[in-house]
């Protein structure tokens, strides 16, 4: 066996482990009290529910976010930068757009976003591997 083809076997025996455990994961993480199951598998449980207006999957919205995968591995997290981000919904991943437009300003949440609504099958990163289950935690500051 190649190098190219060992690498691919890896990437799938990776893919299929993040399959299971993730499904594991949202399984666990939707039996939790006032967890709410989208159509497409997205989760999400209000921490701190907002009074202001409900962006649309068209706005700008400043966040503050920290994303783990289900490991509790940091990939990517505004809170530890100091510095909340910007965004346009309509250009986040599809579990980001779909949850966003139901927040209102000042709302908090954790979201837990299958592959199917993240990257996929595409390793992004060491810890964004293949059908990678992604976990936010979410406040919603202010729409632009």
């Amino acid at each position: 066996m190649g190098v190219a083809e060992l690498l691919q076997k890896r990437k799938q025996e990776l893919a299929a482990k993040n399959i299971n455990e993730g499904e594991i994961f949202r399984t666990n993480f939707a039996s939790e009290p006032d967890v709410v199951k989208l159509e497409s598998g997205v989760l999400y449980k209000i921490i701190e529910e907002g009074s202001g207006i409900l962006p649309t999957v068209d706005s700008k919205v400043k966040c503050h976010y920290h994303g783990t995968n289900i490991y509790g591995e940091v990939f990517d997290s505004s809170v530890d930068r100091g510095k909340p981000a910007d965004f346009q919904i309509s250009k986040l991943i599809k579990g980001w757009q779909e949850v966003m437009p139901l927040l209102t300003v000042g709302s908090k949440a954790k979201i837990v976003i299958p592959p199917h609504a993240a990257y996929g099958e595409e390793q992004i990163s060491k810890e964004i591997g293949p059908n990678s289950t992604l976990i936010f935690e979410v406040e919603l500051l202010e729409v632009l």
